[in-house]
């Protein structure tokens, strides 16, 4: 796990069972994990528009990723500034959330174990070439 990230002591608290973490941290450290595995490098700080969780190219497209533990998942400014921006035209967005999968607007809403259908698909285009020097 990538609990270097983890906020501090973060880890002998969930062993305790501390019911009073803010998951955040955890959460986004899963989905980290998972694209990692995936191999997206996901990444994205604008000091000017705000700074999202990740953001990663999938399918030769870029899309913006947010995680939220809380119940105000539906609350992200720094995402919402980048849907907004007319210069970055993007098509969809996903918050990793706490409840069920659905569709607002441009945005994906997925539980945060969704994470693992991400996919990224390393297909290369084929060329063929027809070598006449060997005849």
């Amino acid at each position: 796990m990538l609990k270097r990230k983890y906020a501090e002591g973060i880890q002998m608290r969930i062993i305790k069972g501390d019911s009073n973490i803010n998951f955040g941290s955890v959460y986004e450290n899963a989905v980290a994990q998972e694209l990692t595995a995936h191999g997206i490098s996901p990444y994205y700080n604008n000091k000017k528009r705000g700074e999202l969780d990740f953001v990663i190219e999938l399918d030769g497209k870029v899309l913006p990723i947010e995680v939220k533990s809380g119940k105000d998942y539906e609350t992200h400014r720094a995402l919402s500034n980048i849907m907004n921006c007319a210069d970055y035209d993007l098509p969809e967005a996903v918050v990793f959330c706490n409840d069920n999968l659905r569709v607002g607007g441009k945005i994906v809403y997925a539980p945060v174990y969704m994470a693992m259908f991400l996919q990224k698909y390393n297909t290369a285009p084929t060329y063929y070439k027809i070598d006449l020097t060997g005849l």
